[in-house]
């Protein structure tokens, strides 16, 4: 069997719930050729890479797919790329708000995710969820997180992606939003697909 790291976010920004982990939490424990690892990691620039880091170097996975919440997309965006660029427009859960600083000193200017990210978002459309490939994980944690881990892995066996979910209903009354049941299952499909 393979082996997947599965990752979804604590609450932020005031919320009760993050649909990306509870998302995870849904998702059965083997899924195709995988066996799955799930953790929850902090909404915090670099501990949440350091959290992923540390876990995937204790099981070595064959894949690592992290997930998050983008509130107001209207549909599961597994990203294509990822920028050398924290930019904080709230702060994180410490109360750090970085503004134009590299994720990593040096590094490269960007990253495409290691995971087949178009195949994914096709299979998921398929099963009519609302999906599309994304180009900007933006500048927030989200971004910083698959930054450290795309480099971390870079040119290694291990590949990675970041796949955003929207709000599901009980977070918004005006805003897109998804059953938190349909974002488990594209996610399911997302993993599927590799």
């Amino acid at each position: 069997m393979k082996k997947l790291l599965i990752t979804g976010f604590e609450p932020f920004g005031g919320e009760k719930i993050n649909p990306s982990w509870e998302a995870v939490k849904l998702l059965p424990n083997v899924i195709g050729d995988f066996e799955l690892t799930k953790i929850e990691i902090p909404v915090v620039f670099e501990k949440a890479a350091e959290t992923v880091i540390k876990k995937a170097e204790e099981i070595s996975p064959d894949a690592i797919i992290c997930v998050g919440q983008a509130g107001g997309r209207t549909g599961v965006t597994p990203e294509m790329v990822t920028i050398n660029l924290r930019f904080a427009s709230i702060p994180d859960n410490e109360g750090k708000q970085p503004k134009d600083v590299p994720c990593v000193e040096g590094g490269e200017n960007a990253y495409f995710s290691t995971l087949p990210v178009r195949k994914m978002t096709f299979a998921i459309s398929e099963e009519n969820i609302p999906c599309s490939v994304s180009y900007s994980a933006g500048t927030y944690v989200c971004n910083d997180l698959i930054y450290h881990v795309l480099h971390h892995y870079k040119g290694t066996e291990t590949k990675a992606c970041f796949i955003h979910v929207p709000f599901i209903p009980e977070q918004t009354n005006d805003k897109p939003s998804l059953p938190l049941e349909t974002i488990a299952k594209a996610l399911e499909i997302a993993i599927e697909a590799i």
